[in-house]
């Protein structure tokens, strides 16, 4: 019955979709010619997107447009770990067969993962909060420019941050840099004038970052106007160009992302579909919606809102997912038999999905361009990727604090401790192939090198003190004997710790060649992305690793305060992919740096900043909580959310009672926007242009930053408002804008942000976006401190 319903389908678009006396396009064996001899015109890289996608629908069966909506011939995932000649084999061979052996030519995209850059063998930049740590969208534009030049043949660390604007203009850095460009041998005029060179696939959509209980894949809780006034704007502002979105494994409001939500307003039921009613008919987003890893599969499995595979396919092919990924099932399988023919599923709902896929495929000129260009090594970690990621290393690490200005200490100093499991240790975080992180440097080395190159005869005390996944402190002894032989002490920990060498040996009988390469990631300290999923490996980083406390692990805290203790300056290095919650620390180290996962060169960037060749500038994109008791914290919480009375336990263990919280704060340790420099800045003329404004109406602020510091340094300008007074309650401040500067000493600059009308407005008890007329603050600063501000006045 399957097989006479496509035949019966492919004649009547053969013959003509009017009328079957209209003359045949093409033989319905040769599918993929026109009778006549003519060029058909899904073939026609010069012929506009539309029409090709119009002219190859009809040709194909109903089983091959299904195909296309699943990761084994529409999307093939590719982020396997291999050199680069076999990746490159493999991927021209599976793309030759599809290319040259099946009826209609459709080329396959390749899918994988790009965290860091392309991971086989590419360059490695730092994690995505890292990038959002330099607050520069342009260098993050280069960043990624270079990821796609290499591949193109939130998770905390996974994010941008906490801000809204700040994740949605870093997301959109990223997504230009990866796609501004056209493939080889593709006209960039043809298609309409629409081409890409790679498809960003924003994810995951929507709403994904906060959990209950903080676990991944579990709900979110939430209104529609969180919805739309914490979720979505970032996602509207980074995605709306980008070729593919991913669909979020969670459930929102009781509704999986992926499930069909049907709307009856006169039932009185207003929930608002997410990938329907918004991504497609508010948004009008016109490109590939694929869903994760088995999370279709979750309809049944976790959310339990379907019985049947049959249910799972037809709910999110009719919600608009376009593609099922690998991981599961591949419940789309089902979709031919049991349900078209079933009467179950109508096969226009299939047509609309593989419309949206094509599109993506045409922009980006694959039917033109489908292989891997020969000289791939040619592209592959250049200078100018080297250049661009050392730049983009420096300006990611954040000065947290620099008591009695410690820091930066001076080449010649003497001696240096370099103490900490993290001091001789590679650290990427998730999300990378172990290949990859043998071209990091570790700490130990940069320091090396670095006073090598500027001919310094400091001396390196280098002491590991204690592993990262015990409480053994045997090796406390060494590391304050190291810190008692120098000048000053470096003590490098990290958030994140791996297997040890017994773990690995539990494991080795059953799988020898797998176990001889963790054994050997152990010994040089590296893991890669396989080896964090291994069964049995202790890790606290990973998306699958969910975490109840935010502190240091093991024996770590304790060997700082054993440094601290010596007396020695000691200046404390986090390494990590969130947030650590160490006040101590703060309160007794001479000075604190922060380096969310660095890239392959984050070993060579540490000295340049701590001996000061290079003046820190990063700015933290999330707040550092005192405890995960006082989570969630950031800093654009709503008006009277955060009252505060705080409580503490002082060093000497005396209770001092408090009342939010009793003995803590829900002030963090460090805000969102913290980020010292070596220099030091000064804000004057803050002016708006207009001061009064319509509701309509775009202003700039206008504010003059004076380096009055002695050398030269990189500011980044931050603009804040509020809202006095309205009719929903607001975030007591939100960022709108913000611009990095380069200054020498002395000089000043005067800078101009423009703020957009819709930047005002808020979801309002008609549940409409609207800018009312009030009177707001205008703060420029950070989240903490406001170096300036004045009063913007909205008229109705």
């Amino acid at each position: 019955m399957l097989r006479l319903l496509s035949v019966l389908t492919l004649l009547q678009v053969a013959l003509g979709s009017s009328s079957l006396l209209e003359p045949r396009k093409f033989s319905l064996v040769a599918r993929g010619t026109n009778l006549d001899g003519s060029l058909p015109t899904y073939k026609n890289p010069n012929a506009s997107i539309e029409d090709r996608i119009n002219d190859l629908l009809p040709r194909m069966t109903l089983e091959e447009k299904v195909e296309e909506l699943n990761a084994k011939a529409g999307a093939v995932w590719a982020g396997y770990q291999m050199p680069y000649e076999k990746l490159t084999f493999a991927l021209t061979v599976g793309q030759t067969y599809l290319m040259e052996n099946t009826t209609l030519g459709i080329p396959a995209m390749f899918q994988s993962e790009g965290l860091h850059g392309f991971t086989d063998n590419g360059t490695i930049f730092p994690s995505p909060i890292g990038l959002a740590a330099s607050f520069n969208p342009a260098l993050l534009s280069s960043v990624s420019n270079i990821i796609a030049m290499e591949a193109e043949m939130g998770r905390v660390e996974e994010n941008y941050g906490e801000d809204p604007f700040l994740t949605g203009e870093m997301g959109l850095a990223y997504v230009t840099g990866l796609q501004t460009g056209t493939r080889r041998n593709v006209t960039a005029g043809g298609s309409g004038g629409i081409r890409k060179r790679m498809a960003a696939t924003c994810k995951h959509f929507v709403a994904y970052g906060s959990p209950m209980t903080g676990l991944n894949v579990a709900p979110v809780a939430g209104s529609e106007r969180d919805l739309r006034t914490i979720y979505l704007p970032a996602f509207q502002r980074a995605c709306s160009e980008a070729l593919a979105i991913m669909t979020a494994y969670s459930a929102y409001d009781a509704v999986p992302v992926a499930q069909l939500i049907q709307i009856h307003e006169a039932e009185g039921n207003l929930h608002v579909d997410i990938l329907t009613d918004i991504l497609r008919d508010e948004w009008q987003f016109p490109y590939f919606v694929t869903s994760d890893a088995g999370s279709v599969d979750l309809l049944i499995s976790q959310h339990k809102t379907c019985a049947t595979r049959e249910c799972a396919a037809q709910m999110a092919l009719e919600n608009g997912l376009q593609g099922e990924m690998g991981g599961g099932s591949y419940t789309y399988l089902t979709l031919p038999v049991d349900q078209v023919a079933a009467g179950t599923v109508n096969e226009s709902y299939i047509d609309e999905a593989v419309k949206f896929l094509l599109r993506t495929k045409f922009t980006l000129g694959l039917f033109e361009s489908p292989y891997p260009y020969p000289d791939y090594l040619s592209t592959i970690r250049t200078p100018q990727s080297r250049e661009i990621l050392l730049q983009m290393e420096e300006e990611a690490i954040v000065l947290l604090e620099n008591h009695n200005n410690l820091l930066p200490l001076s080449p010649n100093i003497g001696s240096v401790a370099l103490i900490g499991p993290q001091a001789n240790r590679v650290t990427f975080g998730d999300y990378v192939f172990f290949n990859a992180s043998l071209n990091g440097i570790t700490p130990l080395a940069g320091f090396q090198e670095f006073l090598a190159n500027v001919s310094s005869s400091t001396k390196i005390n280098f002491a590991q003190g204690c592993e990262l996944w015990s409480n053994d402190q045997s090796g406390f002894e060494e590391a304050i004997s190291a810190a008692q032989a120098s000048d000053v002490a470096i003590v490098m920990v990290i958030s994140s710790i791996y297997a040890d060498f017994d773990e690995v040996l539990t494991f080795f009988i059953s799988s020898l060649l797998f176990h001889l390469v963790t054994i050997f990631s152990h010994l040089h300290g590296r893991k890669d992305q396989t080896l964090l999923w291994t069964p049995g490996t202790n890790a606290t980083t990973g998306e699958h690793v969910d975490l109840s406390s935010l502190d240091l692990v093991g024996a770590q805290l304790p060997l700082v305060e054993a440094i601290v203790n010596t007396g020695k300056p000691t200046v404390v290095i986090f390494v990590s992919g969130k947030p650590v919650s160490e006040p101590w620390i703060q309160a007794h180290a001479s000075a604190v740096i922060q380096q969310f996962y660095p890239g392959e060169l984050g070993g060579l960037a540490l000295p340049e900043i701590i001996f000061g060749a290079v003046n820190p500038s990063g700015k933290l994109p999330v707040s550092f909580p005192r405890s995960v008791g006082t989570t969630p914290i950031f800093y654009n919480y709503l008006n009277g959310m955060r009252p505060v009375s705080p409580g503490f336990i002082e060093d000497n263990g005396t209770l001092d009672f408090g009342h939010q919280y009793v003995l803590n704060s829900p002030v963090p340790i460090w805000s969102f926007g913290h980020g010292l420099s070596y220099t030091t800045f000064n804000y004057t003329d803050l002016t708006l242009s207009p001061a009064s404004i319509g509701t309509s109406d775009n202003f700039n602020v206008t504010v003059t930053v004076h380096n009055t510091g002695s050398v030269d340094g990189k500011e980044v300008v931050q603009v804040y408002l509020s809202a006095f007074v309205s009719s929903v309650v607001t975030p007591v401040q939100k960022l709108v804008g913000f611009q990095k500067i380069n200054l020498a000493a002395g000089a000043s600059q005067t800078v101009s942000i423009e703020v957009q009308s819709s930047q005002l407005a808020v979801w309002n008890l008609a549940n409409q976006w609207a800018v009312e007329p009030g009177v707001f603050n205008v703060m420029v600063g950070t989240s903490e401190i406001a170096f300036a501000q004045t009063n913007l006045t909205v008229t109705a």
